[in-house]
């Protein structure tokens, strides 16, 4: 069965100087502030899409990587998965970069390092960003 999670975003003004408020409408966890200035420079404790998108790569990657080393017998007791998604304006997004920590009893860096791979491929997240280039470093801890 299909599920669809929604967000609304309400923006004032030009883009150099407007700002905005993203609302989580699905999970209803709350609202943040979103600028141009936040996106482009510092985040001055405001929001953007590519940490948005950052949080999503990493949770979803975090799933897939844990069904799969859970399919294969060796379920993890904890991963720690970091996204860093890099935006270079007038260009766009122009990679992420996900980095896994894993603790796999009974598993091996190389075995964890091709689950790692594998989830990278298959998650979601991964295959809706399709053209850009995703790069992954992965160990156990």
């Amino acid at each position: 069965m299909a599920t669809t999670r929604t967000a609304h975003t309400v923006w004032n003004g030009a883009l150099q100087d407007g700002e905005g408020t993203v609302t989580f409408d699905s999970s209803g966890i709350g609202s943040q502030p979103v600028s141009w200035p936040s996106r482009a420079e510092e985040p001055n404790g405001r929001t953007s899409p590519e940490e948005l998108i950052a949080a999503a790569h990493s949770s979803c990657f975090s799933m897939a990587l844990s069904a799969g080393l859970g399919k294969a017998g060796t379920p993890p007791t904890r991963l720690t998965t970091q996204a860093e998604v890099t935006l270079q304006p007038g260009t766009g997004i122009t990679g992420v970069h996900l980095t896994v920590e894993g603790e796999v009893p009974g598993l091996d860096e190389s075995a964890f390092a091709s689950a790692a791979e594998d989830a990278k491929k298959n998650c979601p997240v991964s295959q809706a960003l399709t053209g850009t280039e995703i790069t992954l470093s992965a160990k156990l801890a």
